[in-house]
């Protein structure tokens, strides 16, 4: 038998420890969790959302498409309502975002009489071409955002935002 005895005092220190270790590991490992889940959930990326907008009805002129789509914001689902402007240039589809780069708002195609081939932004006046590319000397720095977009069983299909490619 060993001469190196603990005493109760060090008994008492250890069997402390080792239990409180238990209870704070037991108290923390639900906070972890709660933390760490939602960053490893697997993703559901580059789907694309069937509108009701037919793809045979759309023409050079930009269209306002809605579409919703659930989003999963960690452990919260919620319904969200967007919209996009739709038009064909040649046989492609083209699809823009709605949102200004200035602060925002939401553009609208012919907004502005004065410029009836433009989308306008009404906060601030700001102006943007066909294609998305913002016009020198208005409020915006940069183009509007692009969907993905494509056709489905004759339906327009709005995928993801991405910056412009067609500027």
């Amino acid at each position: 038998m060993s001469n190196n005895r603990v005493s109760r005092r060090q008994f008492l220190g250890y069997t402390l420890t080792g239990v409180g270790g238990f209870m704070a590991a037991g108290m923390l490992m639900p906070m972890v969790r709660f933390a760490v889940d939602p960053v490893l959930q697997q993703k559901d990326g580059g789907d694309f959302v069937l509108t009701d907008q037919r793809a045979e009805d759309i023409t050079e002129e930009p269209v306002r498409v809605d579409f919703s789509f659930e989003q999963t914001d960690a452990w919260y689902v919620s319904e969200v309502t967007n919209s996009a402007w739709v038009y064909k240039e040649g046989d492609k589809l083209i699809a823009l975002s709605p949102v200004c780069k200035h602060l925002g708002c939401t553009v609208n195609w012919a907004g502005d009489p004065e410029q009836p081939t433009q989308f306008f932004c009404p906060c601030h006046a700001g102006r943007y071409e066909k294609n998305g590319q913002n016009i020198a000397g208005t409020p915006p720095l940069g183009p509007l955002d692009e969907y993905e977009v494509q056709e489905q069983d004759g339906y327009v299909a709005i995928g993801a935002v991405r910056l412009n490619t067609l500027v």
